[in-house]
């Protein structure tokens, strides 16, 4: 960075920062709410899947909801060091929030936020059974896929790393939501997979948040987002409704 050039000029042309001691204030407290909603989304994702894993039909499913478990677990692990960087207590973190609560299936809370913490809307809907938590780790996981490939771009240097370390481990969870669904096909038809689609696609559609967010342009001169939540959402459709096609489904209404 030129001697003569602001914090603010340097992000809005692509800068990138590597250490919490010189990012400006506003900069700071955006990226703090970005990796908090990853935080508790991960950990929130992680303890209603816990509650699921001896609902799986056999050995094989439980091992691998079990894995998933503990690998979101991890992948916040990962990204709470790094706010640990900026002051977060990250010794109390994990205990502060109720992880498993959730509200009535029937609950519409539209994209807000728990009243908890900053998990995504979606986390706050209780998975039914099995085959219902499989289809949501199919949905959520592409979701989740799609928001990775542009969190991997942020300016923040190191926290851009942890997710591009994070983006394969989470590949993989849909790789095995996509298995789960083509042996559930077998055991419990179509018209309940088609349901629970159904029922997650709008809450995962409305993880992207507004599409006519006003603090888009200025996260982006700050280099924190680069596509524009409609963008994201419809790349996540597109993707994702071709994907429940190869496996006998078809996409939700939002």
């Amino acid at each position: 960075m030129a001697d003569d050039m602001s914090i603010e000029d340097y992000l809005a042309q692509g800068g990138k920062l590597t250490n919490p001691t010189n990012v400006p204030p506003r900069y700071r407290a955006e990226l703090l709410k970005l990796m908090a909603t990853f935080v508790d989304s991960e950990l929130a994702g992680a303890a209603g899947f816990a509650d699921i894993i001896n609902e799986g039909p056999g050995i094989k499913e439980r091992i691998a909801a079990a894995k998933i478990v503990l690998e979101k677990t991890d992948n916040a692990d990962r990204v709470l060091r790094i706010m640990g960087d900026f002051g977060a207590d990250t010794a109390r973190y994990a205990n502060h929030h109720p992880w498993t609560a959730r509200l009535d299936r029937d609950a519409d809370i539209g994209a807000q936020r728990s009243e908890h913490d900053m998990r995504l809307a979606v986390f706050n809907y209780p998975l039914a059974g099995w085959a219902d938590a499989v289809v949501m780790n199919l949905l959520m996981g592409r979701a989740v896929g799609i928001q990775l490939d542009e969190l991997a771009r942020v300016s923040y240097q190191p926290l851009a790393e942890a997710f591009r370390t994070v983006a394969p481990v989470e590949t993989r969870h849909v790789e095995l939501a996509e298995e789960g669904i083509d042996r559930l096909m077998e055991t419990e038809g179509r018209a309940a997979l088609q349901a629970s689609v159904d029922y997650w696609w709008p809450r995962v559609a409305g993880s992207f948040g507004a599409t006519d967010s006003n603090k888009f342009e200025s996260l982006r001169a700050m280099g924190l987002r680069h596509e524009t939540n409609a963008d994201l959402r419809a790349r996540w459709e597109t993707g994702t409704a071709g994907a429940l096609d190869n496996l006998g489904l078809a996409k939700g209404q939002a």
